[in-house]
């Protein structure tokens, strides 16, 4: 327990920790006494050293009374209220997958897009102001 994680952290969380706790214990980078520093270092390391090989760690897991095999966990989530909007995480770094800047060839069309409109409206303009009322005739009506 010397690292603060359950048995059945993952290897990222192990080394995660590991660094974290290795950057308080160092004897070079901490207020500690030098002894007590190198001796925290010492069982830092090997600690890691053991959780890290996945041979130890059977060892390890078998000497503490933990067994990866008959462990039933309950799914993320599971005692949520419905209600409860879960969070969803994502390896991109925006935090809407909708939001993100568009690509060049999204920007062409955008700009393909807005100019045909434009030479639409401008057309429309032109042929209303030359041809006035001769482009569109309006029939005669009786009343």
């Amino acid at each position: 327990m010397l690292l603060g994680l359950h048995p059945s952290a993952t290897p990222l969380e192990i080394r995660r920790a590991y660094r974290q706790l290795s950057k308080c214990y160092h004897p070079d980078t901490t207020d500690l006494p030098n002894q007590t520093a190198t001796s925290k270092f010492q069982e830092l390391n090997e600690a890691y050293a053991t959780l890290s090989n996945p041979e130890r760690r059977i060892l390890y897991d078998q000497k503490i009374g933990y067994s990866r095999l008959n462990v039933i966990q309950t799914p993320p989530g599971f005692n949520n209220p419905v209600t409860q909007r879960q969070k969803i995480y994502s390896d991109s770094a925006y935090l809407d997958p909708n939001d993100r800047p568009l690509s060049a060839g999204e920007l062409f069309v955008l700009l393909i897009l807005g100019l045909t409109f434009l030479g639409c409206l401008v057309l429309a303009i032109a042929i209303g102001l030359t041809q006035g009322e001769s482009a569109f005739p309006i029939p005669n009506s009786k009343f």
